[in-house]
This record gives structure tokens, sequence and C-alpha cells, in this order.
């Protein structure tokens, strides 16, 4: 298996995709994250950031993330 440059999604450049290897934050948060679409494998594509906050693009829709929250979600490189 291939190692992974693992980094916070809150980390992710603007314009750049990236694959959902871990959400890690209190259960109750990690299951409204999930219910969301940002679970693990899932590809996301951040579009913006402002102020800490993230606009993503997951699942073909656009939600907007706090960047405490970003913090907990632990990705990677999207694979082409």
């Amino acid at each position: 298996m291939p190692s992974y440059p693992f980094i916070r999604l809150s980390d992710t450049p603007a314009g750049s995709s990236v694959r959902i290897r871990h959400v890690h934050s209190r259960p109750e948060i990690s299951t409204r994250l999930r219910e969301m679409g940002f679970y693990e494998d899932v590809i996301v594509r951040c579009i913006t950031r402002t102020h800490g906050n993230l606009i993503c693009e997951i699942l073909n829709t656009r939600i907007g993330i706090d960047g405490d929250l970003a913090n907990g979600i632990i990705v990677s490189p999207a694979e082409q």
C-alpha cells in the first residue's frame, strides 16, 4: 500500500481535490459530518478559503465548513 501525505482539510489549498481518509471529532459531530457527505474515501474539492473557513464541493454539492471542523478531517491527495 503506498504511503500518502496526510494533511487536515483545513490546510488544503483552494482549488485542490483531496480524498477523505478519516473524520476525527466528537461522535455527534462526526455523525453529522458523515450525514453531510464527509466520510472516508469521498473526494472533496476545496473551492475557497476565507478567514479559516472553507467552501467545499462534495458529492456535487457546495458546503461551507468551519475551520475547527475542517481540522478534524484528515485527507490525502486525490488519485487521478
